[in-house]
């Protein structure tokens, strides 16, 4: 999609929602005779209020439209009775697709197209397994190659006649529409894009844990980790990032003296919970989020009991990369216990772990794994402690090679063959990528977090005032490009992220790039003419 063509979102202002009545009477009062006409050449549907409109936007002109209801009965059950009784098959979460409507000049195809692969992305983010419309007769070619299926008897007038359709995803899979869709790019920190070796890796019929197959494979895999960031040791456990934290805050609650917990964001946050949980003693460090610790502040924080220092490497929450250099320089120094949140920084940057006391990963990022795996890497030998839970004990995992419980054999088979494509081009593609984003983004005149301290994994934009996050990242979504944007905290202060560690096509970020700042651009002049208007 070029950055002059249109576009398609959910209807949200009144001046949408007044076009949308003038496209309605076009359609269903002058073209179809469904509807008598009138002098306000309005036609307000009767079911508007319970109505969810996706329209197709050129420029400032609503040019095509459909609404969605889930509330029954449905228009077409007050036709030929509850639909489900028409249907040879059970359905679970119906909706209803009504006034499927293009302006004339614009009934190329492409509107009817993009309505119905927004329409069947809609569907399923919202939970529904299927999609009745009323199709008129004049276009039942049309609603074909879209997907929907006839069934029951038409409906209507001779003059308006109407045949009773359904959608699924399966019938859009197939049709003509739903062949030529592409694939949603997920700009993720996490799930990212499974590769197919990944994806036969972790289908391999299922092995013990108590084999001496698996303890190889676990092996080669602690192995490839230990290498990938210089450390001594790593242990797997079968949980995600949260729990390899709770694993280093049950190590630090074995330690004498204080800590200090350095939070600049949303994950710097949850570490100081997670050792409140613990019944940790510690100071706090604390910034506002995408801030950087300076040499003086870190240095005046440390007290003389200070025996160990806490931080995330990569703040995702607000894009910014923590000075790894300056932690461990004044962790030497003052001869403090270094302990670090890798989770989003494993994989995608290179990282020496020389000097670190303890730090986690996991293998959902930008690994590129499949989620559900986490690590605890260190260079001390560590004995089993009984004032620890079992299942967080590290030494426990260390006297028995990692695998004290029962594992996952496929988990760890696609971790191996995703560990096999992790390398120094890998980090090389993601700050590409970051560098290639950045660019296009403050040359649109966006508002970057972080900016001079990012993470080459992720991107924070602000999206301006007036604007929401929310409708932004759904529109996108909505056109194959998932953003991060549906966590509290980043809804909370109107913010989007774009994560850099998938391999992408760079036709892919260009086009992706120039609908958000166009969709951005309506959405500010739609506020703007809300407000001087009233409306």
């Amino acid at each position: 999609m070029s950055k002059h063509e249109f576009f398609f979102k959910i209807a949200t202002t009144a001046d949408e929602f007044e076009q949308i009545h003038r496209l309605n009477y076009q359609t269903f009062s002058e073209e179809i005779p469904q509807h008598a006409k009138n002098e306000e050449q309005k036609l307000v549907d009767p079911f508007h209020a319970e109505n969810t409109y996706i329209i197709c936007v050129k420029e400032n002109e609503v040019i095509g439209m459909t609404a969605i209801r889930d509330k029954r009965p449905f228009s077409l059950d007050r036709k030929i009775g509850p639909v489900e009784q028409s249907l040879s098959f059970p359905v679970f979460f119906p909706c209803e697709v009504r006034l499927l409507s293009v302006k004339k000049e614009y009934r190329n195809g492409r509107v009817f197209l993009g309505l119905a692969q927004f329409l069947i992305k809609y569907c399923l983010k919202k939970g529904y397994d299927i999609a009745f419309i009323s199709g008129t007769v004049r276009q039942l070619k049309l609603y074909g190659q879209l997907g929907f299926q006839p069934f029951a008897q038409l409906t209507g007038t001779d003059e308006a006649l109407f045949q009773p359709m359904y959608l699924t995803k399966k019938t859009f899979d197939e049709s003509i529409a739903g062949r030529i869709l592409p694939p949603t790019i997920p700009f993720l920190p996490g799930p990212v894009q499974i590769t197919k070796k990944v994806m036969n890796a972790l289908s391999t019929t299922p092995i013990s844990h108590r084999s001496e197959h698996y303890k190889e494979k676990i092996a080669r895999a602690k192995d490839m980790l230990a290498k990938l960031v210089n450390s001594k040791y790593v242990h797997i456990f079968l949980g995600s990032g949260t729990l390899a934290n709770d694993v280093v805050a049950g190590q630090l609650s074995l330690e004498s003296g204080r800590g200090l917990i350095l939070a600049n964001g949303e994950f710097g946050s949850r570490l100081v919970e997670q050792a409140k949980r613990f019944g940790l003693q510690f100071d706090v460090l604390e910034k506002d989020w995408g801030q950087a610790f300076t040499r003086d502040e870190l240095i005046s924080a440390i007290s003389e009991t200070t025996s160990w220092i806490w931080a995330v490497h990569s703040e995702t929450s607000s894009g910014m990369l923590n000075d790894l250099g300056l932690l461990k320089e004044i962790s030497e120094k003052y001869e403090l216990k270094l302990c670090l949140d890798c989770i989003s920084s494993l994989g995608a940057i290179e990282i020496d772990l020389d000097g670190v006391f303890l730090a986690t990963g996991v293998s959902g990022k930008a690994i590129r794994g499949l989620t559900g795996l986490s690590f605890v890497f260190h260079h001390h030998e560590v004995q089993p402690s009984l004032a620890l839970p079992k299942f967080l004990d590290l030494g426990t995992y260390m006297a028995k090679g990692s695998v004290p419980f029962s594992q996952s054999s496929n988990l760890l088979e696609a971790l191996l063959a995703a560990l096999e494509d992790v390398n120094r081009e890998t980090f090389e593609k993601v700050i590409e990528t970051h560098t290639f984003l950045k660019n296009q983004l403050i040359e649109f005149g966006f508002t970057i977090i972080s900016e001079h301290n990012s993470s080459p994994m992720i991107l924070t934009i602000e999206i301006p005032s007036g604007v929401s996050s929310v409708v932004i990242g759904d529109i996108l979504y909505h056109h194959g490009y998932q953003l991060h944007y549906e966590s509290d905290y980043l809804q909370q202060r109107n913010w989007i992220q774009i994560a850099c560690i998938d391999h992408y096509d760079k036709a892919d970020l260009e086009k992706m790039t120039n609908l958000l700042n166009r969709v951005i651009a309506y959405e500010q002049k739609s506020t703007q003419h809300t407000l001087v208007n009233g409306q």
